[in-house]
């Protein structure tokens, strides 16, 4: 793809203004190289509020229509995940540098799609796994590449979604057809920060899970989410929620183990119906472990000695939330993105890492499905990983 010249700033174009069109304002930044000069949805009321807000953007309803113009040189790509192949396909093949929402798609096989577009065409490709770049996250990596747990050996993880009847059962997340599971919605960052912090990809993957609580709720929609669709005060305990979507088809508890390339032994539960909203990871290694109280704001507890419990821990690290969406993330992701689609070079995020994330949450949708039965994971072909090899710092 054609690089910008040092002077001029980088025209991105955004498909799908939904809940992530929070993205927008980290993306313009003509102070530091960025602006956004052209909008897409379907939807025409988020389209006449953004341009409002962007009144000097191009807009359209249909995403090729953004794709010919000349004048965008990169774009973001916010639409459901069921749409990702589709669009990410088609932004690589016009040559803009794209920047992908996770799930990078909703199958392995969309997801090798993807990637293997990018080796063919040459064009930059970034995906949104914002959580590379949380706080917490980051100093966990930095204490474990600093050998303060040792040789890792297990790591699991614990999602608390306190949100999850009023984000995922009220639209087509809904259904499977549109997120495969909310193994790749929710548990894509979550699987890809244990792959991160193992330092391995999963290769064997067993589950279990069922829709627990939501299946019983009757109180569905005929096809639009009710006024108060997000009402945490009110639509408590779930079986109280209200306005669900009438196909529900998808697991609001769900449970996997993997083994790791390494041979590190993980897992991850999902839970949609708890009272609380947070995430918890534990990492064991050879010589101690480390846990996370608070995602976005919160301490990090490492245990290097040999006692009783002890609820402090014998060293504490503090991390805070900085301004803007997840605690500073987005800016973080987005600023890394655009040096990305500028100059190239190492991001902290990963495709191929994407890729593996989808491809482990697939298997385990899959197990959970059928008994529990363990499904082995394919890697990707080699010129894919070769083509990536080197792109990740």
């Amino acid at each position: 793809m054609k690089t910008k010249s040092a002077g001029s700033p980088l025209r991105i174009g955004m498909i799908g203004l939904g809940l992530r069109a929070n993205l927008l304002d980290p993306a313009h930044r003509p102070d530091k190289g960025s602006v956004i000069n052209a909008l897409c949805d379907i939807d025409e009321g988020l389209l006449g509020h953004y341009r409002q807000r962007f009144p000097n953007a191009t807009w359209s309803s249909d995403y090729r229509s953004l794709l010919a113009d000349p004048n965008v040189d990169a774009v973001i790509v916010a639409t459901p995940d069921y749409t990702h192949e589709e669009i990410v396909v088609a932004a690589l093949e016009a040559g803009k540098a794209t920047f992908s929402e996770k799930p990078l798609a909703i199958s392995i096989e969309g997801c090798d799609h993807i990637l293997e577009t990018a080796v063919r065409t040459g064009t930059r490709l970034y995906v949104g796994h914002n959580m590379r770049h949380f706080s917490m996250v980051a100093k966990m990596k930095s204490l474990i590449d600093e050998g303060a747990v040792g040789e890792v050996k297990a790591v699991w993880c614990r999602h608390f979604v306190g949100h999850g009847g009023d984000f995922y059962f009220k639209d087509w997340h809904a259904q499977r057809e549109h997120v495969n599971s909310l193994l790749l919605q929710k548990g894509a960052h979550d699987i890809d920060v244990i792959h991160w912090l193992a330092g391995g990809v999963s290769r064997v993957v067993q589950g279990f899970g069922r829709l627990a609580v939501y299946g019983d709720v009757t109180d569905r929609h005929d096809g639009e989410k009710h006024g108060d669709w997000f009402a945490p005060d009110t639509h408590w305990p779930p079986l109280a929620q209200r306005g669900l979507h009438p196909d529900i088809d998808i697991e609001d508890l769900s449970m996997i183990q993997m083994v790791l390339d390494n041979k590190v032994l993980t897992s991850y539960s999902e839970c949609h119906f708890t009272p609380d909203y947070w995430r918890n990871y534990t990492v064991i290694g050879t010589e101690g472990r480390i846990e996370n109280f608070g995602d976005v704001e919160g301490v990090i507890k490492l245990w290097n000695r040999r006692h009783g419990y002890s609820a402090d821990g014998d060293k504490s690290f503090r991390f805070r939330a900085s301004a803007g969406g997840h605690g500073g993330a987005d800016e973080r992701l987005m600023q890394e993105f655009v040096r990305y689609a500028r100059d190239g070079g190492a991001t902290q995020t990963s495709p191929v890492g994407a890729r593996e994330a989808v491809a482990a949450g697939c298997a385990g949708a899959r197990s959970l499905r059928n008994g529990g039965v363990p499904v082995h994971v394919a890697p990707p072909s080699t010129a894919i990983t070769d083509y990536f090899a080197g792109t990740t710092v």
